[in-house]
């Protein structure tokens, strides 16, 4: 079951959260957090002028809402639907990068890093407290953007 959590120009320009606040603290309210893994997408309503070329992450107003998102929510990962390409989205507001033709996507190496050991982090700490079992899943988001996470690496921070 897909969650969907609407943005207007409004609250992005606000930098009102309460669209996703409203709905993840109902999750956690019900205690349901686990069963929603993966299951959350945005529908972003950000109109641009004709002819504007940029990418939703490319809009400093977008991209300031989700880094206070992630402020508020740093394990909201958990939840992206990973599938249907959020986290890649969710990862592009928050960590520079360019677009190329040829190549799609390209992060900043080590921008991109320090993002994914500190979603790792943050995500292993946030799972052992859901006491919901973590290395696989951390390993898996390792994958999507590229890079091999040893099962010594966990034993060194669990």
């Amino acid at each position: 079951m897909t969650i969907t959590i609407a943005l207007d120009t409004d609250s992005i320009n606000n930098l009102d959260l309460s669209p996703a606040v409203t709905v993840i603290d109902q999750l956690l309210q019900e205690g349901a957090i686990a069963s929603h893994e993966q299951q959350l997408c945005f529908d972003i309503n950000y109109p641009l002028e004709p002819g504007d070329p940029r990418e939703f992450s490319e809009i400093p107003e977008l991209r300031l809402w989700f880094v206070r998102l992630d402020a508020k929510y740093p394990w909201v990962t958990f939840l992206l639907d990973w599938k249907t390409g959020e986290f890649a989205r969710y990862t592009a507001m928050l960590v520079p990068h360019q677009f190329s033709a040829k190549e799609g996507i390209q992060y900043n190496p080590e921008a991109l890093e320090i993002f994914l050991m500190h979603k790792i982090f943050i995500l292993g700490d946030w799972l052992q407290q859901q006491g919901i079992p973590s290395q696989s899943r951390l390993k898996s988001m390792a994958q999507m953007l590229g890079y091999e996470l040893d099962d010594a690496f966990f034993a060194i921070f669990s």
